[in-house]
């Protein structure tokens, strides 16, 4: 049946008839007739009943997490999810054929991943990665889909700004699950944007290593788009299961900025003939990549290396029924450098045509398998904090018997969790020559007064050497660095019950030696309290302690978890939460 609301209506024999209301008709993941039959009970209560879900980013060397408030049954979410159907370009265009159409989730799935970026459609986000986000709220700002889907809605339906990734996944989460096609959020470290669709990305670095950011292909450092679990009739039933939707608007698809549903078994084996978008999904965790040294005065390229097992690592989701992370990349692709590995990739450069055709673009064999006579590393000597000094050590180490001298460029710059570079932060050179076989370390300092008025609310930072080698081929080393914030420490003061007040306090500590201003507590939880709750909080001197109490007065019993996001001047968007049993 066609999901949907409906009149309900009873005639009797005289043929007056009585209108006894409306009702809303959704996917059943408990009946085993639907599309969307889900056989777990413990599964569908996580991936459709779930108001709260964890979201999983920083870099493939430190994962970090954050909470979501995706609050699907909260006050008029459904309204708001039935009026997107209706505010799609397919019904637009053709109201009869789409509405015959929305009894099958792998269209609903797809027409959803267009409503929820604003391009083509005024759909419901604006996405912005330049790192200014001036006339919006910044997208790491946001810890809920309610305050976003309400706010499309009160605007009369104008794109809310801003939006990455995360919040693009987060909010078609919570569309799809409360019309009832289970959905979880999925975060893939090192993802690839493969833009041209060769199965290979390209980045162009110039002498002195800066990242030149002139490619179309990017790898970012994770990218995070939905799973949602129905058959796949138009496939055969070996495609069937979680299937891959993107609402990011990365690449168009049919014309417009949309992605999936791709069957996850069909990126596995490489069959990217099949619908939807089979072969971006795939780039994003199996790409190789390829990176450039860049003359930009010649226009000339020089491949420094190639990599095909960085792409694509630690796919992470949240657990069922737990906090925790699971790592879900063996279902995506076979083990990497593995031969089953290696040959799914060539099968699917073949089903792209990718084989016989020459690639003017592409390295040659010669330049691929040219070896380094040294090779390098940067290794973390000290806490990645936001407000701590950034310590690393740079090791190089000569891998031939016999002594080399290498030209050291340096640089570090603040950067988005795309990667792409925003400020310069610092910059070095050194000259050093390495005996056979020898290794040697140099450290780096950047200290905090440094990068903190450079650094982006991402707290991201890429630092990079490229190393000539004389009479060699240069050797690029580079790490981007994810760095944490200070933390927040939340407390409920009592018994949580329902319809009765509890106390919650919330504890900061400035570990900075200045004062932080322009403070604010910006708090939600799904049943524990309506919309969203802002607390200024005073101006803090170094090392001062601030303690916030607020009341809430639950509505629902059960496990239910609170989010609390504290903002200043110095720090944006801490985040934790708080499971609170009511």
């Amino acid at each position: 049946a066609v999901i949907g609301r409906y009149k309900l209506s009873v005639q009797s024999d005289s043929s007056s008839s009585a209108s006894l209301g409306t009702f809303v008709l959704l996917f059943n993941p408990w009946s085993s007739g639907d599309d969307v039959y889900m056989p777990s009970k413990a599964e569908c209560e996580e991936y459709v009943l779930e108001e709260f879900g964890i979201i999983f980013a920083g870099n493939k060397n430190h994962i970090s997490s954050f909470g979501w408030n995706f609050g699907q049954f909260q006050g008029d979410i459904l309204d708001i999810c039935l009026s997107m159907l209706d505010r799609s370009l397919s019904y637009r265009q053709d109201p009869i054929t789409d509405l015959s159409h929305r009894n099958d989730p792998k269209y609903l799935g797809r027409v959803l991943s267009a409503m929820v970026n604003a391009n083509d459609d005024q759909g419901v986000v604006l996405g912005n990665w330049s790192g200014n986000y001036e006339g919006g709220k910044s997208p790491s700002s946001w810890t809920g889909s309610g305050e976003i889907l309400q706010n499309w809605k009160k605007s009369g339906f104008r794109p809310v700004r801003y939006g990455q990734c995360w919040v693009f996944a987060a909010v078609l989460t919570t569309v799809l699950r409360c019309l009832g096609i289970p959905t979880r959020t999925i975060t893939n470290f090192s993802s690839a944007h493969d833009a041209d669709g060769n199965l290979r990305v390209d980045e162009f670095y110039d002498a002195s290593g800066n990242n030149l950011n002139r490619a179309a292909d990017s790898i970012w450092n994770f990218h995070v788009w939905n799973e949602s679990w129905f058959t796949r009739s138009d496939l055969g039933p070996s495609y069937s299961g979680w299937q891959i939707l993107d609402a990011t608007p990365q690449e168009e698809s049919e014309g417009i900025y949309q992605c999936g549903p791709a069957s996850r078994k069909a990126i596995k084996e490489g069959d990217v003939e099949l619908d939807y978008d089979c072969p971006f999904v795939f780039a994003e965790v199996n790409a190789d990549c390829m990176y450039w040294n860049y003359d930009t005065s010649t226009g000339k390229k020089t491949l420094i290396f190639s990599q095909s097992t960085t792409i694509g690592q630690a796919i992470s989701t949240k657990a069922v029924g737990r906090d925790d992370r699971v790592d879900v990349t063996n279902d995506y692709k076979y083990e990497e450098g593995s031969k089953k590995e290696r040959d799914i990739f060539k099968k699917a450069r073949k089903k792209l045509g990718l084989e016989d055709k020459f690639d003017p673009t592409a390295p040659t064999q010669r330049e691929i398998e040219q070896k380094p006579d040294i090779s390098g590393k940067f290794k973390v000597a000290g806490p990645l904090q936001v407000g701590k000094d950034l310590n690393l050590i740079l090791v190089l180490t000569n891998l031939q018997s016999d002594a080399k001298t290498v030209h050291i460029n340096m640089t570090a710059w603040s950067t988005l969790y795309t990667r792409r570079p925003v400020h310069g932060i610092w910059k070095d050179s050194i000259s050093v020559t390495l005996s056979p076989k020898d290794e040697k370390q140099f450290p780096i300092k950047i200290p905090y007064t440094e990068y903190q008025q450079q650094l982006t609310t991402d707290n991201t930072i890429q630092v990079t050497a490229l190393c000539h080698v004389e009479g060699g081929i240069q050797v690029l080393v580079q790490r981007d660095i994810a760095l944490d914030n200070p933390t927040i420490d939340v407390q409920v003061l009592g018994e949580a019950k329902v319809n009765r007040e509890v106390d919650v306090e919330v504890i900061f500590t400035n570990p900075i030696d200045t004062e932080v201003t322009d403070c604010v507590l910006q708090v939600e939880g799904s049943d524990l309290l309506r919309g969203i709750l802002e607390i200024d909080v005073p101006p803090l001197k170094a090392g001062e302690n601030s303690s916030t109490k607020f009341k809430l007065i639950p509505f629902e019993a059960g496990p239910k978890h609170l989010l609390v996001n504290f903002s200043c001047d110095k720090f944006a968007n801490i985040k934790t939460f708080k499971m609170v049993n009511v």
